[in-house]
């Protein structure tokens, strides 16, 4: 895992690489909606391009994490399907919605069902490098989402300099972001790690909630401002020795939202002392979103090795699938 997260600056020149040479062949623009469906580490990336265009489409992004889709999709829609094996059970059955639907659809996967199925369909279907556990290939299903949006003039191109801007960061300030990582690791050891942020930034949150899920094997949670100032806050009242807070900043963050964060600081530190404010390098949004992915991405594997765990494996899961492999077997055979 070390050595996939060390390469995240290359994966991201690879993922431009192949964004760009993709040569699409629908044409399609007048959509009404957009529906990004995908799961675990093939999904997360639709959930930070959804905080990127938030301000930025004039039709509704939606993020689909389930069997169904919206019952709104039609010939008017945009699906963008992301698998990375190519055989989430969860995707699949979306997929099949979707084609029902009559709507445009468009797919990042390394192979497997999803890749035969737009084949015999004739869609069009981005095909990245395989091999790699899902949540380790963040760079590459993100950017192809983003230059799916682009090839349908949904948005503009500028994304492709922000990222090799990105790219620049963060190889030459590799060595101060693994130091600042292992620093953070070391005081997550034996504790709940809390993540908060701001709800531009929410994707990046959850990514690092999901990171320290499967690298750490640690349970997480974490709350987006200013909508757990209207709930969570209030559950900050007794002393939690257990609980180490992160909070994911920018410089740049809204001025009210940084008020926020400064209140809930004061409020937390009468429950916990010590409070871990992670800020973000760079000038534009994805220099500051790979930035903060990159570092948390270190944090979750040198907490994995502090805990003498094995980064890599997530045999729960494994387990998970091949029990409902099984089942679904055992249903089909009465």
């Amino acid at each position: 895992m070390k050595k996939l997260v060390l390469n995240f600056p290359n994966q991201l020149k690879e993922a431009l690489i192949i964004g760009q040479n993709y040569q699409f062949t629908s044409t399609q623009s007048d959509f009404k909606n957009i529906v990004v469906t995908g799961l675990g580490g093939s999904g997360i990336g639709a959930s930070i391009v959804q905080n990127f265009v938030f301000d930025k489409l004039k039709i509704p992004f939606i993020v689909n994490k389930d069997y169904f889709m919206p019952s709104f999709i039609n010939n008017q829609s945009l699906v963008i399907v992301c698998s990375y094996s190519g055989n989430t059970e969860e995707t699949l059955e979306a997929l099949n919605e979707a084609i029902k639907s009559g709507a445009t659809i468009c797919c990042i996967t390394s192979g497997g069902k999803v890749a035969e199925i737009a084949k015999e369909k004739g869609y069009n279907c981005i095909i990245v490098p395989p091999g790699m556990p899902p949540r380790s290939c963040l760079g590459y299903s993100l950017v192809q989402i983003l230059f799916v949006l682009y090839h349908f003039g949904l948005i503009n191109n500028t994304f492709e300099n922000e990222i090799n801007a990105a790219i620049a960061l963060l190889n030459a300030n590799e060595e101060d972001i693994q130091n600042k990582a292992h620093k953070v690791a070391k005081k997550l050891k034996g504790k709940i790690p809390v993540v908060y942020s701001s709800s531009t930034h929410e994707g990046v949150a959850i990514r690092f909630r999901q990171q320290l899920n499967e690298n750490s094997k640690v349970l997480a949670w974490h709350g987006a401002i200013p909508e757990m100032n209207h709930n969570e806050l209030v559950g900050w009242r007794d002393e939690a020795k257990e609980i180490a807070v992160m909070i994911l900043r920018n410089v740049d963050d809204y001025s009210r939202i940084q008020t926020r964060m400064e209140i809930n600081k004061k409020i937390i530190k009468k429950c916990k002392s010590d409070i871990i404010e992670i800020y973000s390098e760079g000038a534009s949004y994805w220099e500051k979103v790979f930035y903060l992915i990159h570092l948390t991405d270190w944090i979750s594997v040198f907490l994995a090795d502090i805990r003498k765990v094995d980064a890599t494996e997530v045999n729960v899961i494994d387990f998970l699938k091949g029990s409902l492999a099984k089942e679904g077997t055992e249903k089909t055979k009465k």
